[in-house]
């Protein structure tokens, strides 16, 4: 990728990204897995609450600087990354998977957005 995911772009993935792992157990077929099921439920409200305190066009308080949001964002990746061998469900496929996945969306959501500064708002 040449050019840096913007501001909105990364916006618009967060609030997509949400929905998605929140309702990856039962759309993927893991919902019996009570681990993975919570850390899905974890997971996705983690990123609802820094999106919504992120000082960035689609932050509705706008405390967090948007470059705190984007270590949020890819230390959260990481956590996703690993979920299934830290939390014991690597060998339910479906899980591991979802998780995989998620976890190298939220890494290149946070690796790959421009970290500039948002500017001051009222």
């Amino acid at each position: 990728m040449d050019k840096p995911i913007t501001r909105v772009q990364h916006g618009f993935t967060d609030y997509s990204y949400i929905p998605l792992v929140s309702s990856a157990p039962h759309l993927v077929g893991f919902s019996e897995n009570k681990t993975a099921t919570t850390l899905c439920y974890v997971l996705s409200s983690s990123i609802l609450a820094s999106s919504l305190v992120t000082r960035a066009e689609w932050g509705i308080f706008k405390v967090m600087p948007y470059k705190a949001h984007l270590v949020f964002d890819t230390l959260g990746g990481l956590t996703a990354l690993t979920a299934p061998w830290l939390f014991g469900f690597a060998k339910d496929r479906k899980a591991r998977n979802t998780f995989i996945a998620a976890g190298i969306f939220g890494l290149m959501a946070g690796l790959l957005s421009k970290p500039e500064e948002m500017p001051k708002y009222a």
